[in-house]
């Protein structure tokens, strides 16, 4: 199987994200969705205005978001607004909330658990997205970049619930009364990438992870841990089972000695699983090579 290309610059800059942007070379189509998560109140190493705003503007796009399934200013769409213009999103570019009003079921095909996926019913509104995503750790997940981006990032609150069960219930009340074995959560995050990926097409999504603010929790976290580890880089790829798979080895591999926090809580969870798990669904290559830009 031939490898698949995974960009890297070490130095993150809004200047280096476009420059690997250009060197993917695709060209997203149509209305342009940029997916990343916008920070739960409190919270503050989600990815910065300042940081994303050229490449945001680079590609005309439009950052959108989806709710949450756990209590927070965020669940609800007008709260949710207000977080977006609080943390300065609303500011740089258009902003949509894709589950305001309803979501829709996309079919998962022969997944581990999953036979539909709910999602914002805006995605009908988008041609391509750029997926960009804050490398770092994740409670439930271990760790969370492109993968659980376009998985729990652009289900809608049922469609997090229904992932997060393993397809047991889609109410949110009664999320963490149904809460399944570990890798069952883990694959059905894998079959939502799956509906995302087949519903968009694979030509039409590019993915850029940015690994910097490297705590062990996720920006939904609004008292999040601080890091232990250094920066590491920007990562890009239209692959994002390999994009993924290499800032985990890029954790791993690390000379850093603050990184065995972050790796106890991906390999606690056994966060790589998703990536497996993706892999086997054939959403893109556990190989890859690595291609430093700088």
């Amino acid at each position: 199987m031939t490898k698949s290309k995974v960009y890297f610059i070490k130095e993150i800059t809004p200047s280096n994200l476009i420059k690997i942007y250009e060197v993917l070379g695709v060209k997203l189509k149509d209305k342009v969705g940029v997916k990343l998560s916008t920070g739960e109140p409190g919270g503050h190493n989600f990815l910065q205005p300042k940081l994303i705003k050229d490449i945001v503007s680079k590609v005309n796009g439009t950052i959108v978001e989806c709710c949450t399934a756990y209590e927070g200013r965020r669940m609800d769409p007008k709260e949710h607004w207000k977080v977006m213009q609080e943390h300065g999103f609303k500011d740089i570019a258009p902003c949509d909330i894709m589950d305001e009003f309803e979501d829709i079921p996309l079919k998962v095909e022969n997944g581990f658990h999953l036979k539909e996926n709910f999602v914002g019913e805006h995605i009908k509104n988008y041609g391509s997205f750029l997926v960009l995503s804050h490398f770092k750790g994740h409670l439930m997940a271990g760790f969370g970049g492109a993968l659980k981006n376009i998985s729990i990032g652009i289900a809608s609150t049922k469609g997090k619930t229904n992932i997060h069960t393993a397809g047991v219930t889609q109410d949110a009340s009664k999320l963490f009364d149904n809460l399944p074995q570990q890798d069952y959560f883990l694959e059905s995050m894998a079959d939502a990438c799956q509906s995302v990926i087949n519903f968009m097409g694979k030509e039409n999504m590019a993915y850029i992870n940015i690994a910097n603010r490297l705590s062990v929790d996720c920006d939904c976290d609004s008292h999040p841990s601080e890091p232990e580890m250094a920066d590491i880089g920007i990562f890009a790829s239209i692959d994002p089972v390999a994009v993924d798979q290499a800032c985990y080895d890029s954790v791993i591999n690390s000379p850093d000695n603050g990184k065995a926090a972050l790796i106890e809580r991906m390999n606690s969870r056994h966060g790589i699983h998703t990536v497996e798990a993706a892999f086997k669904l054939g959403l893109g290559n556990r190989e890859y090579d690595l291609i430093p830009l700088d």
